[in-house]
């Protein structure tokens, strides 16, 4: 079954549940843009007003205002902004961890990879025989050790970090031993 949602409207705005926040937002924007029928442009601009409360890193004084105004290019913006994120701030100074934690927070990391990998090999939506390796090469890393630890390892080279809080083997390192 398609997982599609249409409202009557025109082909072009129907989305499917995988699209995110952001991308609604942008296709928003085009139809408020295109503003073919006043009511649903309203019901647009609602829509809108309820999607950027749910974004903690938008200024909520200046959303409320380009909803409130109906500002299409003060909107934009926002929309922008979302999709084109400024780097992070720079990392704070770092804390000396104890290499014990350092060496016990990696075997837990490479546990964590290596039973997420093999889950995803043997998922039963895959022919069993197909053989195919997982795809997977970073995770979220166990919540067990801090923040601190996994950045100490970042900085060792033992993992690299590929954003949004997900950490990898660096490329030589990859394979994982059996």
């Amino acid at each position: 079954m398609d997982r599609t949602t249409c409202e009557p409207r025109p082909v072009s705005t129907c989305y499917s549940h995988g699209m995110n926040l952001v991308q609604k937002l942008r296709q928003l924007v085009t139809d408020i843009r295109a503003g073919e029928k006043p009511l649903q442009v309203q019901k647009d601009w609602e829509l809108v007003g309820r999607l950027l409360g749910r974004f903690p890193e938008v200024d909520q004084e200046a959303a409320a205002a380009a909803v409130g105004d109906q500002n299409v290019d003060a909107l934009d913006g926002i929309v922008f902004r979302l999709e084109n994120p400024a780097a992070e701030p720079p990392p704070p100074p770092p804390e000396d961890v104890d290499p014990e934690e350092m060496r016990a927070a990696m075997k837990a990391y490479r546990k964590r990879l290596k039973l997420m990998r093999l889950n995803d090999e043997s998922k039963l939506t895959r022919r069993l025989s197909s053989g195919r390796a997982s795809d997977i090469d970073a995770i979220m890393p166990p919540g067990e050790y801090g923040r601190a630890v996994w950045d100490a390892l970042v900085r060792a080279g033992e993992l690299v970090y590929e954003g949004e809080g997900f950490y990898a083997l660096p490329r030589e390192k990859g394979k994982l031993p059996d």
